[in-house]
């Protein structure tokens, strides 16, 4: 029999190409800025930085569950040994050839992170798991090329503005504000947390990338960028899974063979 190979996304255009390269857990994302762990819990907003974890229940070693053979075989992650309560970050990825979309983020997630649960809406995509993991998977996913400080937003409220136009520093549109422009560094800085509550202090988050420079790392096929038609297996791919969806719960009589 032969051994099953993992298989992530078909086609062979810039796209598609970065959907691969996102969501096989054997890439290592290339860091492009280094965001202190206090600052990203700042931004998070859950606990002030050095503060203590809180729980939800007693550490696993310490409590009394009944026997079960799928804990024997399960290795917590860290936070859930510890009791963490489960916390959350959510980003919001602008349409304007951001370097991952919501739906992309989801696939990423359940393939690279342990322990984690997610949910897509329209333009944000929210991730949840014990407080102490999620912290370094959030420091992990702002310092890493998924991100871009004009495009991606960090907002665990009032999301919108993902399908808005870019403003004149390139910078997607915030109701809240929570990043803003700073002239003299020519870097966006944070003066809000995910929620829009105000910093004690401002948190730089980098340069924004070249818009030609994002057009090579987004997942994101545009008609003025790279056009679906034009990848044949990818269009190919979604047209059998909407064929499929349709058939399956209009007339899964018919699906028979596919």
């Amino acid at each position: 029999m032969a051994k099953y190979k993992r298989q992530f996304f078909p086609g062979s255009t810039a796209p598609a190409k970065n959907r691969r390269r996102y969501l096989d857990p054997k890439v290592k994302l290339k860091q492009l800025r280094d965001v202190p762990m206090d600052d990203v819990v700042r931004l998070m907003g859950h606990r002030t930085p050095g503060s203590a974890y809180k729980s939800i229940h007693p550490p696993l070693t310490e409590g009394t569950e009944p026997e079960c053979p799928i804990r024997k075989l399960v290795v917590p992650i860290e936070g859930a040994a510890a009791g963490d309560r489960v916390r959350y970050i959510q980003f919001t990825d602008s349409v304007y050839f951001a370097p991952i979309s919501p739906y992309q983020r989801a696939w990423m997630y359940v393939s690279r992170y342990r322990g984690i649960d997610t949910g897509t809406l329209s333009g944000r995509q929210i991730i949840e798991c014990r407080e102490r993991n999620l912290e370094q998977i959030a420091k992990e996913l702002i310092d890493n090329e998924t991100f871009d400080p004009a495009l991606t937003g960090i907002r665990g409220a009032t999301v919108h503005g993902h399908s808005c136009r870019l403003d004149e520093h390139g910078l997607m549109f915030d109701g809240w504000q929570r990043y803003l422009w700073d002239d003299s560094k020519k870097e966006v800085m944070y003066v809000k947390d995910q929620v829009a509550l105000p910093l004690d202090k401002k948190i730089y988050v980098g340069k924004p990338a070249s818009m030609s420079d994002l057009k090579k790392r987004t997942t994101i096929f545009r008609a003025d960028g790279v056009d679906m038609r034009d990848d044949k297996e990818v269009t190919d791919f979604y047209i059998r899974i909407h064929k499929l969806r349709t058939l399956g719960g209009y007339r899964p009589f018919d699906v028979k063979g596919e």
